[in-house]
Parts: structure tokens; sequence; C-alpha cells
């Protein structure tokens, strides 16, 4: 991570390991492969990794800058796509996106309303809260797995029968290797997966961290060193 694991970080150019870069394919533009090294890799990764069979059920819950992704990406790859987010101004988004249904999680209990669908064999939380899992195990089908993207600073308390009776997994993900980035951005050049950036130059990084911090960008940032102030 540039900034943590070596110097550098919002600048017009920094040094870099080369073991560190991704190559950006052609028909992916800079704004949109920037994501990609973070929320594209993170979500892209989530879902490959779970192993699914072909006529998986993916659920999202939470449709921010992760959330976005996660959806397009699971949709992309062929499983049936459950988007879950509050309010139902979000379910025209969560179709466009590419999502096969939508659940408004401030109408019913996420885990509830998945289970009424049938289940999931993999939910993806992207929301930043560890408040819903335990409830959001009841969506799970036997089998199924709950992988955590987006957390607080809180604890996880699930019934541990209900995981061995039902054969199911809690597990956690971040991001991915370069190799993997690349891999993500490639998919998404085949398959149309965009993420939905606002660009700002970087002169108002400032500024963009605290609208990230208010939670009023749709979806990502990128900051522009050639923007205008």
């Amino acid at each position: 991570m540039p900034g943590l694991s070596y110097p550098g970080g919002w600048a017009e150019t920094i040094t870099v390991p080369a073991s560190a870069l991704a190559h950006i394919p052609d028909g992916l533009d800079d704004f949109d492969a920037a994501p990609m090294g973070c929320a594209g890799v993170t979500t892209f990764n989530a879902v490959r990794h779970a192993h699914l069979t072909p006529d998986a059920t993916v659920a999202v819950f939470g449709l921010g800058g992760l959330g976005h992704l996660a959806v397009q990406f699971a949709a992309a790859m062929g499983y049936r796509t459950i988007a879950i987010a509050r309010g139902p101004e979000r379910a025209h988004l969560a179709r466009e996106l590419g999502a096969h249904d939508y659940l408004d999680s401030a109408e019913r209990p996420a885990g509830a309303a998945l289970a009424d669908l049938g289940g999931a064999d993999l939910i993806v939380s992207t929301a930043p809260t560890t408040e819903p899992v335990a409830e959001l195990l009841t969506g799970l089908r036997v089998g199924g797995r709950l992988t955590l993207i987006g957390v607080d600073g809180g604890s996880v308390q699930v019934p541990a029968a209900q995981l061995v009776m039902n054969g199911q997994t809690l597990t956690g993900h971040l991001t991915g290797s370069p190799r993997d980035t690349e891999e993500a951005m490639q998919f998404a050049v085949t398959t149309g997966v965009r993420p939905h950036v606002e660009r700002m130059p970087l002169a108002r990084a400032n500024e963009a961290v605290a609208r990230i911090r208010a939670g009023a960008p749709r979806f990502r940032i990128v900051l522009d060193p050639a923007g205008r102030q």
C-alpha cells in the first residue's frame, strides 16, 4: 500500500517497487482503473474465491463503494445476484448494476428476507458495520459462506451450533495481489464492469476526504493531478 508499505501516496509522481505495479489493460481508462486496485480487486476476489457452482445465488449487503462493484462482478460472473441496502430509492440503481432482486433492509431484516427468497450461497457484506452479521447468517443456505469486507471496530457473536449444523463459513477478506488486480481489470474490460467515480483535482484532496467521511460520493473519488482547481 503506498504510504504504508513504502513512501508515497497522493502525489503527481511516486517511486514504487516494480512488484507492486499492475498493468492497466487497453479499454480501461485511468479513472476507471484507479478503484480497481482496492475496491475492485477486493470484491472480485471475494466472489470468485468462494468457489460457487454456476447456479449459485450471491447476495451483496451494502450498495456503496464496495457494494456497487460486488453486484456488478457477481452478476457478470453469471450468478443470481441480490442487492441489499437501506431504502426503496436504491432499487433502480441495484437493477442497473445487474442485480436480479433488491431487498430493502430498512423494511425487513436482510437475513429473513433472503431466506424467503430461498437463501444465498454467498453473502458479501460490504457495509462498514458488524452489527447485522448474526442476523445475516440466517439468510445463508446450507454450506453457504458469509464474507466480511466492510467492518468496524465491533465484534461478531454468532451461534456456533448454527455454523456447525449447517456447514456454514464466516470469513473475512482483504484486497489482492497486483496480479489479482490485473485479472480484475481484464475481467471488467471483457464484461463491462465499471466503477462509479467522481473526479476531483489533487489540490482538493482534503475536500475529497471530507466528502468520503460524510458518505457523499457516489461511489468513489479519483484525484486528478491535472484537474482544475
